[in-house]
């Protein structure tokens, strides 16, 4: 089926983004969509509240979440190559991990444990189900001796800031001195997976994490802004980051991730949420996935591993289990797969995923489309943003026998 842009419904997207902007419910973002070869940007705003500086198409952000795709397609890719393989232990690259514990119960003591029903494998850092991460019910971090044990180490095992002061391979000693919470391959739960991944990746590129993204992803795909830090010249580009305060309510500044902090490498490369890119090097990431893993003519990775990373990969009782973070949908590797329709007009077979600091991103392969919006303001995420871009986005494709306006 053949696919377009509309013009009216392009418009529809911007009026509701730019009326969240008036009312101030974020300072600015910028929106893409792209639609076979049509592509349309749209910068709204400034870049923090007090600024009259715009966003611009070159603005510089900190994507959080939408590093764990690349990720993946990273892993993929030495996959491709014989560095790895997806199905086996992890335990030739991370010993660290050789033979683990599991807890008796969630919420016991940490060293009631059992032994691993078997070892832990790529497949379940990429799927999440490595047997620890987040637990959000009944509430989120709760008072468990895991969690304690956890936060006792700084491993910054939820968001990304404050930053853990660990190296790879002193933060992989002492995750490894950890029990897992389940059994491998029990159970999905957010965030952890992918952090073990990042330096199991950098290991079997033989390099820093930073290092095996750029040969891998960013130098091919000519993503020149993407990275784990930047320059003093490029501060001036990345806008301030917000995230309302849960007792007033109102909007506040994020001084821990201050655009100072991205003009050091970190100790520990985030492959979990550690990236700052641009729209259009994201769209680059976006548009080789659409395409097979092709990239103006060059395969950067196979179509059979593309088509692995956007399959869902979890059963029906991991997905019922995984809680609000998933939202009944599956998950592919480093990314979400939509299984069943939503609301708000999303349909099987998309894929993408979004970022804590208010970024987000889908493919709908049915419609042809790429949907990016990036903002530094959480609340975008939960505040109705998130659900309305969505909506809008997927509405503003028609196919082509039925009438509207072409962008």
């Amino acid at each position: 089926m053949s696919t377009h842009l509309t013009s009216s419904g392009v418009a529809r997207l911007h009026d509701a983004m730019a009326t969240r902007v008036a009312q101030r419910g974020m300072p600015g973002l910028v929106t893409m969509l792209a639609c076979g070869d049509a592509v349309h940007v749209d910068p709204i705003g400034t870049v923090a509240f007090d600024s009259d500086a715009p966003m611009r198409r070159d603005t510089l952000f900190r994507i959080a979440s939408l590093t764990k795709p690349i990720l993946a397609a990273a892993t993929m890719a030495l996959a491709e190559d014989g560095r790895l393989r997806v199905d086996e232990p992890v335990d030739r690259l991370l010993p660290e991990l050789a033979e683990p514990r599991v807890l008796r119960r969630i919420d016991g003591p940490t060293d009631d444990t059992v032994p691993a029903d078997r070892p832990i494998s790529v497949e379940d850092l990429l799927t999440l189900r490595l047997g620890f991460g987040q637990i959000t019910e009944p509430e989120f971090d709760p008072p468990y001796p895991i969690v304690h044990a956890a936060a006792a180490l700084n491993l910054t095992l939820g968001g990304p800031d404050p930053r853990t002061p660990h190296a790879p391979d002193e933060w992989m000693r002492l995750f490894g001195s950890l029990p897992l919470m389940e059994q491998p391959g029990e159970r999905w739960r957010y965030n952890v997976g992918t952090l073990v991944l990042g330096v199991l990746v950098a290991r079997a590129g033989g390099a820093t994490l930073g290092e095996v993204l750029r040969e891998r992803l960013f130098g091919p795909l000519g993503m020149v802004d993407t990275g784990f830090s930047t320059t003093v010249d490029n501060i001036g580009r990345m806008p301030v980051q917000y995230m309302s305060d849960q007792a007033t309510g109102r909007l506040e500044v994020q001084p821990l991730t201050a655009a100072e902090t991205w003009t050091s490498p970190p100790a520990f490369p985030s492959g979990s949420g550690g990236l700052l890119s641009t729209i259009d090097d994201f769209y680059a990431f976006a548009l080789m996935l659409r395409d097979g893993g092709q990239h103006e003519g060059r395969q950067i990775l196979s179509a059979a591993s593309v088509e692995t990373m956007t399959t869902n990969h979890l059963t029906a009782d991991q997905i019922g289990s995984a809680g609000l973070l998933l939202g009944n949908q599956g998950w592919g590797y480093g990314l979400g797969v939509v299984t069943r329709p939503t609301d708000n007009g999303l349909t099987p077979g998309q894929y993408g995923w979004s970022g804590g600091y208010g970024t987000t991103w889908f493919n709908d392969p049915s419609r042809d489309l790429i949907a990016i919006a990036l903002t530094q303001t959480s609340d975008f995420l939960w505040n109705g943003g998130l659900d309305e871009f969505d909506r809008l986005a997927v509405g503003a494709v028609e196919s082509a026998d039925r009438p509207g306006g072409t962008v």
